[in-house]
């Protein structure tokens, strides 16, 4: 069965916003990135710990077993997901370090 998936509206982007981007140090664009991937771990981290307390409280009786196989689905996606991009930063990475200058 498909399913439509419905998107929020996309905001356009602002010139002093751009510019901002465009104008930014690799130091700041290095630490944005960081703070980007940080987000990304810990929202894994919260969905591993949202299983884990749908897990608990199936045991108990609360919860129906298919909203923890959802949640637990999910949380193993976005685990794949993280160590992806992982892998595709350490290989560029890689790629660099054995460009020659």
């Amino acid at each position: 069965m498909i399913q439509s998936i419905s998107l929020g509206p996309v905001q356009p982007v602002k010139m002093t916003e751009a510019k901002s981007i465009q104008d930014a140090t690799p130091a700041q664009a290095t630490q944005s990135f960081g703070q980007f991937l940080q987000t990304a771990i810990d929202n894994v981290s919260q969905q591993e710990q949202g299983v884990h307390k749908l897990n608990d409280k199936y045991l108990l009786g609360q919860v129906d077993v298919t909203k923890v196989l959802i949640a637990s689905e999910q949380a193993q996606l976005s685990l794949q997901l993280t160590s992806q991009v992982r892998n595709k930063v350490v290989e560029a990475y890689q790629e660099i370090m054995r460009m020659q200058i």
